[in-house]
């Protein structure tokens, strides 16, 4: 909940790509705002500055904190004034208390500017936290975007060999995304290039990446090798499409990696990089009291780390604790 004793205006932004709607209301409900606002910074520090020096206490309600909200949050706060969040769910369950049933950009910046004023408790502060959350989000998202662009391509690989050397494939398959398999792959792309290259060469190729199994996975392959004779339809064309396959899953596993090394990640129990959050939530009214980014190998349910979570959110024995909950998912 957001304090709004002070307050002198409420101006309600319904967010857009382009343009937001601003709606300012006085504390007693009159209008003294009520036009598109373009999404650049300069418009936008004109206004609230003007607002500012006109009225005093300017308290800036978005319904969106990430993405095309992040803009104007970072402007409202250079230009002095207060922010506050309206979740979507409480917006739309407070459209329906005004007349009509038309959804425009001026009616929705009405509605969040009112409910604002009227209805306090349904906003929510706007803190650093909020921001960790959104660039979390962001992070994690492009992170998603790299793990599934991973899997297609695996997918891919394991698909043509399949389609041309299904022995090969039950070899090769399971360790697809291991560099000493990429490797091998970038340079040679068909069961005929693999043979020719012959064993010796193969194992000093891939011992830099896989020092204890290479001569293993070697001798794995040429068994794989000798179990099929004949070459199926499209081994050529594959044999042109393999190195490149390869090579681009091979880009994009070390994206993942350098991202996981600049924002801190290690390894997971999912042979992945990452984080494991644990968070503490205030259960009776959804509010996140502490969240600590735990190292990627922390465990789920390590004790010490869930009472430091709560030290963290200052959790005092004089609260209930049936209220809390623990979670090492973060929630968003």
């Amino acid at each position: 909940m957001v304090d709004t004793v002070d307050i002198d205006l409420f101006l309600g932004l319904d967010l857009g790509k382009e343009f937001h709607h601003a709606h300012g209301l006085t504390g007693q409900g009159k209008t003294v705002h009520d036009r598109r606002l373009p999404n650049t910074e300069p418009k936008l520090r004109e206004l609230f500055e003007k607002l500012v020096a006109k009225f005093g206490t300017v308290l800036v309600v978005v319904d969106q904190v990430a993405n095309i909200g992040a803009l104007p949050i970072a402007a409202a706060r250079a230009s002095g004034c207060r922010v506050a969040y309206l979740p979507g769910l409480s917006m739309r369950r407070a459209a329906d208390l005004y007349p009509g049933e038309a959804k425009t950009d001026a009616r929705d910046a009405f509605v969040i500017a009112d409910a604002a004023r009227a209805m306090p408790h349904t906003l929510h502060s706007v803190d650093l936290d909020d921001e960790t959350i959104a660039e979390l989000h962001m992070i994690v998202g492009f992170d998603d975007d790299l793990a599934a662009e991973a899997t297609r391509l695996s997918s891919r690989l394991r698909g043509l060999f399949t389609q041309i050397h299904p022995h090969l494939e039950r070899v090769l398959g399971p360790r697809m995304q291991h560099p000493a398999v990429l490797r091998l792959l970038d340079q040679f792309g068909s069961p005929a290039q693999i043979r020719k290259a012959g064993r010796r060469r193969l194992t000093a190729l891939i011992r830099p990446k896989a020092p204890r199994m290479a001569e293993r996975l070697i001798n794995d392959i040429f068994t794989a090798l000798d179990e099929q004779t004949v070459v199926v339809p499209g081994t050529d064309a594959a044999a042109l499409i393999v190195p490149s396959l390869a090579s681009s899953l091979q880009a994009v596993l070390d994206q993942r990696k350098l991202l996981a090394k600049k924002e801190g990640a290690s390894p997971t129990w999912k042979k992945s990089f990452g984080f494991h959050p644990l968070a503490a939530w205030c259960a009776n009214t959804g509010e996140c009291l502490a969240m600590w980014l735990r190292t990627g190998g922390a465990g789920s349910n390590t004790v010490a780390d869930h009472l430091r979570v709560l030290r963290f959110g200052r959790v005092r024995e004089r609260y209930d604790r049936r209220k809390l909950e623990c979670s090492d998912d973060l929630r968003i």
